[in-house]
């Protein structure tokens, strides 16, 4: 199949105050905030003249979106051929969550490891990205 995740996509977490924490990251850490928190832009390895981010986000404490998992938090995994890793995954026995979902930013789907942790498996359209927030992305 080649590479199944190719990068880290994002870090969801949960917190009393999104509002306030992304604030905080902002005036204390320099961090390019938006509604959602945070993208962190960087250069693929493979291809380096492409834009890619990593979204860092965090979320109501009361976010039902890591059940069934119990964690403060969620990574999400940049992967190639979303649908050939989820055929993949389903005949090895790997818990699928939900089925895929596409976005004008990219396909997502959700997964559960072995200590019962939610996994995002996203697989991005980071040009979508780039005209929307170009130049106000965390570097």
């Amino acid at each position: 199949m080649g590479k199944k995740v190719k990068g880290i996509g994002g870090i969801l977490f949960k917190c009393k105050d999104p509002g306030e924490m992304r604030a905080w990251y902002k005036q204390k850490l320099g961090l390019s905030t938006n509604e959602y928190g945070s993208l962190f832009e960087f250069r693929e390895a493979d291809n380096p003249e492409q834009k890619a981010y990593l979204q860092w986000s965090p979320m109501e404490q009361q976010t039902t979106y890591f059940e069934p998992s119990e964690k403060e938090f969620m990574i999400n995994y940049r992967v190639e051929n979303i649908e050939a890793l989820v055929d993949e995954l389903k005949q090895t026995g790997v818990t699928i969550c939900d089925e895929i979902e596409t976005y004008e930013y990219g396909k997502f789907v959700h997964i559960m490891d072995p200590e019962n942790n939610k996994i995002e498996l996203w697989e991005p359209v980071d040009s979508v990205f780039t005209q929307m927030y170009d130049g106000d992305t965390t570097k």
